[in-house]
């Protein structure tokens, strides 16, 4: 039996000063799982100033992590 990994996580904060914690705990979850697969890269992407995602995405090389702003 296989079990399911975590490969997405939304941050979703109102305190800015609580947003490089939960966004390194994110990544730092989702690095665990990228080492397991050792075939995806970790894709950030700002949505809004306080909303995040954070997944295991194919197109980022394995053992990167990328960042991208969406409009």
């Amino acid at each position: 039996m296989r079990s399911q990994a975590t490969e997405h996580f939304e941050v979703l904060v109102t305190d800015p000063g609580q947003l490089h914690q939960a966004l390194d705990n994110a990544e730092a979850e989702l690095r665990q799982v990228a080492m397991t697969q050792r075939c995806a890269g970790i894709l950030a992407t700002r949505h809004t100033p306080g909303r995040y995602t954070l997944e295991l995405s194919d197109t980022v090389p394995f053992g990167e992590t990328w960042e991208q702003t969406l409009s």
